[in-house]
């Protein structure tokens, strides 16, 4: 089946998907939880594949990680469909209502996108997550995973249609591109007759490469250069336990913290304990003043743009709150930032001036997650301003109609 005969079948789906009532969509999703229950085994086979051959590329360790399933994780799959299940629905709703002098009753309606396409990276719980909130929000979904994942992909794409034969719901809402050319993609990016929006969701060169050759409304999501910013009045010991799960607990995701900025009054008591800390698990690049007061490799410039999505941590001593926040809005990528502080007037300024997605005050910024958030799951993580910022749930994936009532006005 060409792409265009697949997104034929998706906009004619959509059609039908738009105005279904939330008890059938619910009960698709759950056939569908009980389908990945079902073929658990076979997708698991599938995704050792993936892995065998990541490994056999010498893919890095923490990449390995994203793309690796096993039970457990694919029953947190099951458990974000449940999840959104019992979300409200988001479709046809509204908040405002009024009536002109002249008789008009207006009101702003909320209805779904249409079809998205989303093309991402090694991570097969995106396929479930986007299938689950397009469906939910009434969405038909294209998917298009990366080479490193095609097996665990056609899997789930396979066990989700399987359930779905089982519900409601056509299976024709979902439609995943197997064909691993490079030029499918390009083709995807300029349906602009079938796909209503597009979704990147991975590295920065994935990211660019769909805004740069995208006729279709793309939203842009995440690439992840994440700051830690730890004030002279941190408290030490929950500071270090913070940074240690921002960075270690899953390097390769883009929540995972890349650069810690350390106030120079706390910096001689602060970075060794730091360096104990991580120094076994993770190599640190630090600036000039930072290698005074710990063995570290030095940091280059570079290193201050860099979205690792490794065990490296970049570290450099700044002035003061003012500095730390010149810093972030220099070499960030606007998705999430964090505070370390006892001082309210010092978070209140962070929280005020630094221009990202999400922002933290005493808190780890792997918390920037739709599951994490209250979603169920997410379709991204946006990291600009229009129409979505932050991670997308289902009330990210529709968008308003306005209707309006008369009673035969005519306009003068």
């Amino acid at each position: 089946m060409t792409l265009v005969d697949k997104c034929k079948k998706l906009c004619k789906a959509s059609e039908i998907l738009a105005t279904m009532d939330t008890k059938l969509k619910n009960e698709a999703l759950y056939q569908v939880g009980l389908s990945l229950k079902e073929y658990k085994a076979f997708i698991l086979e599938e995704n050792k594949k993936d892995v065998e051959k990541a490994k056999k590329d010498n893919m890095k360790e923490s990449l390995i990680d994203r793309l690796c399933l096993s039970e457990e994780r694919i029953d947190d799959m099951i458990e974000g469909i449940h999840n959104i299940i019992e979300l409200k629905d988001p479709v046809w709703k509204s908040n405002e209502l009024w009536t002109l002098e002249n008789g008009l009753t207006l009101s702003k309606m909320t209805v779904p996108l249409g079809v998205i396409g989303i093309i991402y990276e090694s991570r097969p719980n995106v396929t479930v997550d986007a299938f689950s909130l397009a469906l939910k929000s009434g969405n038909c979904i294209l998917l298009r995973g990366s080479s490193s994942s095609i097996n665990s992909n056609n899997a789930l794409v396979y066990a989700i249609k399987e359930g779905l034969k089982k519900s409601p719901v056509s299976e024709n809402v979902i439609e995943f591109i197997d064909d691993i050319d490079r030029s499918v993609v390009k083709e995807m990016l300029t349906l602009n007759e079938y796909i209503d929006v597009i979704i990147p969701r991975g590295g920065k060169d994935l990211i660019q490469f769909v805004v740069k050759n995208a006729t279709v409304p793309t939203i842009e999501t995440g690439v992840g250069n994440c700051h830690i910013f730890v004030d002279e009045t941190a408290d030490i010991k929950k500071s270090i336990d913070i940074i240690e799960n921002a960075k270690v607990q899953r390097p390769g995701v883009c929540n995972a913290c890349e650069t810690v900025l350390v106030h120079k009054k706390i910096a001689n008591l602060f970075l060794p304990k730091l360096y104990d800390r991580l120094i076994e698990r993770v190599e640190i690049r630090g600036c000039q003043e930072t290698k005074k007061i710990i063995p570290v490799n030095s940091a280059i410039e570079e290193d201050w743009y860099k979205e690792y999505l490794d065990y490296i941590l970049a570290v450099k001593v700044v002035e003061n709150v003012d500095d730390a926040i010149f810093h972030i809005r220099k070499y960030g990528t606007k998705h999430s930032e964090a505070i370390l502080t006892e001082s309210l007037t010092n978070a209140n300024k962070f929280l005020r001036q630094v221009d990202a997605a999400a922002v933290y005050v005493n808190a780890s910024t792997r918390f920037t997650d739709g599951g994490q958030f209250g979603f169920g799951a997410e379709m991204g993580i946006s990291t600009q301003k229009i129409h979505a910022r932050g991670p997308m749930g289902l009330n990210e994936l529709v968008t308003v109609k306005y209707t309006i009532i008369g009673n035969g006005q005519i306009r003068e």
